[in-house]
């Protein structure tokens, strides 16, 4: 993606955003001022919670839905079919809201004409700026695009542009080995380097991709100087494979003045983005540990000492981030043996007890590892963090198996949301969980964090057949 269609999609979504969030609030007050039977101006102090409650489900649908990503505005048919995800979701929620908070609009227009205008204007505001989008793109953002160099690359790269053709025009293929202009099977130009100069000339060529450096062809160094006269730029696509299995679009990053290619994109690797994640989860962390463990500890201690002997707490040396091992805190659920280092929990356990049974099921035996996440040596959302006795086992049968270890283990993870939670019973599980694992570090944002949490809490209620 270009820099022009970086700022474009990022401008495009914040238009979006604001709309809807005019859209949302202008069609519960419509609909709350007529129809809740409130007196002007706008809302009484009832409205104004209902008001903040319509919002921050509003915000959770977005966030499950995924609506504002710029996946979403990849296309149409994305976009309106996320449009509709998420006034199903924000509607569901809020009503769910309103039950559990034991609040209630009487009446029953309210959410007709409330979710009507919503169902109208989001139509609206969608046609409208999909027809401006269009227009812009058009009129603003599209290239006409040549290539130098008739390689592997250049034909992947011209399939890229003739993919994208409401952006880009791809023009024709410039080579050292043609000396005159002839057309390919897909009817694509074809002539030498030296003819791209007065074609780039002649069709107002914007752009010029070229495989070739400059120190690989005389040629492409009288193009760049052509280019800097005549204000088209020039762009280099190196014409390398990364013969790394599913690596499609390897991150480049510069070190000092050399261009370095990574096997994966890593956003915790930018400090700022570290920062964000340390500072998400202290906080998550305090909140956890203040307002339910500061209450909850001490009646489920009682409960652990009253059923069996023992610890209140289990303790289990994990592998950590880089495979450092820390000590991952639980309440303990099973009576006192001697094979938790060796042996994983399984269906009919008759190592875990009456209470442990339940504190398994509802996932309240991993509370007190927030603890571990205030500490610093686990985060909220990562990796579950594995026994080093199967860190051993599975590095050694599964090859991309220490990339999980990149990261600082979670609480919950991408892998569990998804059903791959508990007991590994054979190798294809642990390989999926891997790969849910990766998956999260090549795409871990915020807004994913929260997701994952949201889903989380869902699959907690919902009852999970794994937890056990």
């Amino acid at each position: 993606m270009s820099m022009g269609q970086k700022s474009y999609s990022y401008f495009h979504r914040l238009v979006f955003l604001v709309s809807d969030f005019v859209i949302f609030n202008f069609s519960f007050l419509i609909a709350y001022n007529f129809f809740a039977l409130s007196k002007w101006p706008l809302l009484s102090s009832e409205g104004f919670k209902l008001l903040v409650l319509f919002n921050l489900t509003w915000l959770i649908s977005a966030a499950l839905t995924r609506l504002y990503s710029s996946k979403t505005f990849s296309g149409i048919e994305e976009l309106y079919r996320k449009s509709v995800k998420i006034l199903i979701a924000q509607c569901v929620v809020f009503a769910v809201a309103l039950f559990v908070l034991g609040t209630a609009i009487h009446e029953k227009k309210f959410f007709i004409v409330c979710y009507g205008m919503l169902i109208t204007l989001f139509g609206i505001s969608r046609f409208f700026f999909t027809y401006i989008s269009e227009f812009i793109v058009k009129s603003k953002l599209h290239k006409k695009i040549a290539i130098v160099g008739y390689n592997e690359t250049g034909v992947e790269l011209a399939k890229y542009f003739q993919g994208n053709n409401n952006i880009y025009s791809f023009e024709g293929f410039f080579d050292n080995g043609s000396e005159y202009y002839s057309v390919n099977e897909n009817g694509n130009i074809v002539g030498s380097i030296e003819q791209c100069i007065d074609f780039a000339i002649e069709n107002n060529i914007q752009e010029i991709y070229s495989t070739i450096l400059p120190e690989q062809h005389d040629e492409v160094i009288k193009l760049v100087e052509f280019a800097d006269r005549n204000c088209v730029r020039v762009k280099f696509v190196p014409n390398i494979k990364v013969s790394t299995p599913g690596l499609n679009h390897p991150p480049i990053q510069y070190l000092g003045d050399f261009p370095v290619i990574s096997l994966r994109f890593e956003p915790l690797q930018e400090l700022k983005s570290r920062i964000k994640k340390r500072l998400f989860d202290i906080a998550f962390s305090s909140f956890m540990i203040l307002f339910i463990l500061s209450w909850l500890l001490p009646i489920i201690a009682l409960l652990i000492k009253l059923e069996s002997k023992g610890p209140v707490f289990f303790k289990q040396l994990r592998s950590g981030r880089d495979n450092k091992p820390f000590w991952c805190y639980k309440f303990r659920s099973m009576k006192i043996n001697g094979h938790s280092d060796i042996l994983q929990a399984s269906k009919s356990d008759n190592r875990i007890t009456r209470l442990g049974a339940f504190l398994r099921k509802t996932s309240l035996d991993e509370f007190p590892q927030f603890f571990n996440v205030f500490i610093g040596n686990m985060s909220v959302v990562g990796p579950r963090p594995h026994m080093l006795k199967h860190t051993e086992k599975y590095s050694a049968l599964i090859n991309k198996y220490m990339v999980r270890q990149f990261l600082k283990p979670g609480v919950t993870g991408w892998a569990q949301v998804n059903g791959y939670r508990g007991e590994t019973i054979n190798i294809e599980s642990m390989e999926k969980r891997v790969e849910y694992d990766i998956w999260y570090m090549e795409r871990w944002s915020t807004m994913l964090d929260i997701r994952i949490i949201i889903m989380t809490i869902i699959n907690i209620f919902r009852g999970d057949e794994q937890a056990y």
